[in-house]
């Protein structure tokens, strides 16, 4: 695989990144006086810490890295959040987790297949599996 490839798909996956790191800044506000607050600044942590590393990544390669969204991406999130407003702690963790499973993983696992070299999907692939997790913990507040 070829450097500009696997930079153009990594910059298109930070995009993605950053989305969820929004949507997350979005869900805290909103989550200003319950328990659940801690839990989701706990994965914007986990998001932010993982826009460095992809950002770092693209920078090895010779890459420069995206820095936000993109205006496509800021589109969507506002988008999403007039249509879809969740205003109870259940509907903010719905929001979160849908967020994750289709944004998060599923279109981010289609948009590396076969576009970035081995040490690049590595990298993307840890990733993925941490937001795995944190749609586990999610649903499993669902049910406590």
């Amino acid at each position: 695989m070829d450097n500009e490839t696997s930079i153009k798909t990594l910059n298109k996956f930070l995009q993605g990144i950053y989305m969820g790191i929004h949507s997350y800044e979005h869900f805290i506000k909103k989550l200003d006086h319950s328990p659940l607050r801690d839990s989701f600044i706990s994965i914007q942590k986990d998001q932010k810490n993982h826009a460095t590393i992809i950002a770092e990544r693209i920078q090895k390669l010779g890459g420069t890295p995206v820095t936000s969204e993109g205006i496509i991406g800021k589109v969507e999130a506002a988008v999403s959040n007039i249509i879809q407003n969740p205003n109870t702690e259940e509907k903010i963790i719905k929001h979160a987790v849908k967020g994750e499973n289709i944004y998060g993983i599923r279109m981010s696992e289609n948009l590396v297949r076969d576009k970035l070299d081995e040490e690049s999907l590595n990298l993307v692939q840890t990733i993925l599996d941490k937001d795995r997790e944190h749609v586990d913990y999610l649903k499993s507040l669902l049910h406590t």
